[in-house]
């Protein structure tokens, strides 16, 4: 390396100096960029005067009252939930009395719910976890035959309330697994969803 140096230091030189009035050039025209705009200082600067505004936003009263937050205690919520829920509450008051919530979405309507002796390990169902397990448990649906039996309209409701697994049933294509697992084909189950 240090022949290489040797041999082309003429070349070594020139791009150091190149390189020095390239960057030279560089700095040197921000500045006067700076200076030809003519930069006026802002409450950003050193030394400026803060801004009124900003000063009477500091010094104004709090907007929320501690009687807003009679029944709840740190335990139950702080910071920026207090506030949060301040401007729920007014919304709710300030909402005509005409809007009225929607109707609950009614369960499915599925087959009749098993005795307990009865339900099936939902979890072979490819997608089905222990969380999904638990969910359509509280939905009442805990057998194959109970899936199987779904209809577009079954789905739909389900799905709905299905939260952060919502369109699981149509992409993991449950109803189909369930009619193998319901009618006890296995076989058939593993041919088109891989191993059990």
């Amino acid at each position: 390396m240090l022949q290489t140096i040797e041999a082309n230091w003429v070349a070594f030189a020139l791009a150091l100096v190149i390189g020095l009035l390239v960057a030279w050039w560089l700095f040197g025209r921000g500045s006067r960029d700076n200076r030809q705009r003519g930069h006026a200082p802002d409450v950003l600067d050193e030394g400026a005067a803060p801004a009124a505004r900003n000063q009477a936003l500091i010094d104004a009263p709090s907007a929320v009252t501690a009687a807003s937050f009679a029944d709840t205690g740190p335990s139950v919520m702080g910071g920026l939930g207090e506030v949060i829920a301040a401007a729920a509450a007014s919304e709710v008051v300030d909402a005509e009395p005409e809007q009225a919530a929607p109707p609950p979405a009614p369960a499915p309507a599925a087959a009749p719910a098993p005795t307990a002796g009865e339900a099936d390990d939902l979890r072979r169902i490819k997608g089905v976890g222990p969380k999904l397990v638990a969910l359509l448990n509280s939905l009442g649906v805990t057998t194959y035959a109970q899936v199987a039996a779904w209809t577009d309209a079954d789905i739909d409701r389900v799905d709905a309330q299905l939260g952060t697994f919502a369109g699981r049933i149509r992409r993991d294509s449950w109803v189909e697994q369930a009619k193998f697992l319901a009618s006890g084909d296995t076989a058939g189950f593993e041919g088109r969803f891989g191993k059990l």
